[in-house]
């Protein structure tokens, strides 16, 4: 092709790509590069090129690569990002990191003697592992028929496969008042993935969003990293971890991006709605997607597979717009979110693949039978705090896979705060529970009850044995008060 030259330095044996230069005086009616791969990609047959402002770098002229060393640098000039060395404060991963490492050092048992004795987690969000809540065999049999195929080996569109999105977007229409489409549905590396887009799009100079408080620190960790101030209202413990809405219009101005619909709706805002444990209630309220409201208030809504089908590691999530009048169109919400999806890596296609039969072919019973054994461990720890004196539940859970339980620290000595409490237990007892200062609530424990009956019930009598241990006597408390 008289258009087309190869460039000398690229070695086609060596490629599977081919940088050649195209030479526009010989053609007509052509204005660059990409006007090229446009017209070129209407024709049924044609490759695709993507040439669009590639640059040869420039270690193609004078670079390794060409049999010569690197220059040797007088003094090397980088350093990391330093936003990121504070991050881990900011992740359940990174706390619980520092209360096992105690453990490990400690090897477990100063107080009641490892004596081989399991770890017992209950600090995690992950129960995955524990036979009772193993994912259902029909969504294995789909990921295996997807892999076998080999329809799903290559790259996924940047929104992701549009037959996943197609049944995600019926899926979450179920509990909807209007019907979702494969356009408002975008397909992330699980919800984690969702949370760290959102962040991306909403952040700009002075903007703030809030949070609720006790929550999930890596909405935080994203938002700071990207420059957002976080604001957070109060989830009140006392009225069963209802919204402090009051709280909320307080904290709220003209900078706030994102928070629940009808104040959303009053301060011209909208909401981010992670539903990542949708449908897992068991309780007398049931579970109502914030998306119902989303003729209100406009509601970008992130979830996943990971938590009711069992499956975290799988990595599937998705952000939806659930906004029937249109208002992330308008605002260029939707636009901003694909163009950093162009950016980002996509989940497995796969595991995208094997999404319309994964949802299809899940059976009610299996839902249920999860529901049941999340009742009954959660019935477990709420009977069984009741016999610690240190600890208080204020309200028994009806859904999720965690309990907040208040830490009394004035009927404990040698303990200084919650995460020292953690450490210490995990130490002594090799028993892992979250503290509350990685949830934003200081002086309070996250217990997960998402783990095997049996073991749950040893780890809170561990728990007993711990805090009887660290008790005061019963003559100093009364002295102190």
């Amino acid at each position: 092709m008289t258009c087309l030259c190869l460039g000398s330095k690229l070695k086609e044996s060596d490629k599977v790509k081919l940088m050649v230069k195209l030479d526009l005086s010989c053609l007509h009616g052509i204005k660059d590069d990409m006007d090229f791969c446009c017209k070129l990609a209407k024709f049924p047959i044609a490759p695709i090129l993507y040439l669009h402002q590639v640059q040869l770098a420039q270690a193609m002229e004078d670079g390794s690569g060409n049999g010569r060393p690197p220059a040797t640098a007088a003094a090397w000039n980088f350093e990391p990002n330093g936003a990121l060395l504070g991050l881990t404060a900011l992740s359940v991963r990174g706390v619980l990191g520092r209360v096992k490492a105690g453990m490990a050092a400690g090897g477990g048992g100063d107080g009641g003697g490892g004596g081989g004795r399991a770890v017992i987690p209950m600090g995690h969000g992950d129960p995955s592992v524990f036979p009772c809540f193993r994912t259902t065999a029909d969504a294995v049999d789909a990921v295996a028929a997807a892999l076998r195929s080999g329809e799903h080996n290559s790259y996924s569109s940047c929104v992701g496969l549009e037959p996943a999105r197609r049944s995600i977007a019926r899926y979450l229409s179920r509990d909807l008042p209007y019907e979702l489409s494969a356009d408002d549905v975008y397909l992330t590396s699980g919800c984690a993935q969702a949370i760290e887009i959102i962040c991306s799009v909403l952040a700009r100079p002075g903007a703030n969003i809030l949070c609720p408080r006790p929550g999930y620190l890596f909405h935080e960790a994203r938002a700071v990293f990207n420059g957002m101030e976080v604001r957070y209202f109060d989830l009140l413990p006392e009225s069963g971890w209802e919204v402090d809405l009051d709280g909320v219009q307080e904290l709220a101005d003209k900078n706030t991006v994102a928070m629940v619909a009808e104040t959303a709706k009053k301060l011209g805002i909208f909401v981010i709605a992670d539903e990542v444990y949708a449908h897992l209630t068991f309780g007398q309220n049931k579970f109502v997607p914030m998306g119902v409201f989303g003729s209100v208030a406009p509601v970008l809504t992130l979830g996943s597979i990971s938590k009711r089908w069992v499956v975290p590691g799988w990595r599937l999530g998705w952000i939806v717009t659930s906004d029937p009048n249109g208002v992330f169109q308008r605002t260029k919400v939707v636009e901003s979110i694909q163009s950093y999806l162009d950016i980002s890596a996509d989940p497995a296609t796969f595991i995208q693949g094997a999404i319309p039969q994964l949802i299809e072919n899940t059976k009610e019973e299996f839902f249920e039978k999860t529901v049941d054994v999340l009742r009954q461990t959660a019935d477990i720890c709420w009977e069984k705090l009741k016999g610690i004196s240190c600890i208080t539940c204020p309200s028994k859970p009806e859904g999720s896979m965690f309990v907040m339980v208040k830490l009394d620290l004035s009927c404990l000595q040698g303990i200084k705060d919650d995460m020292d409490f953690c450490c210490q237990l995990a130490k002594e007892e090799l028993v892992i529970l979250l503290p509350g200062c990685a949830v934003g609530y200081k002086n309070w424990l996250r217990i997960t009850f998402a783990i095997e009956p049996s073991s749950l019930e040893d780890g809170i009598d561990r728990l007993k044995s711990f805090c009887s241990r660290h008790s005061k006597p019963k003559v100093h408390r009364s002295l102190e008060t």
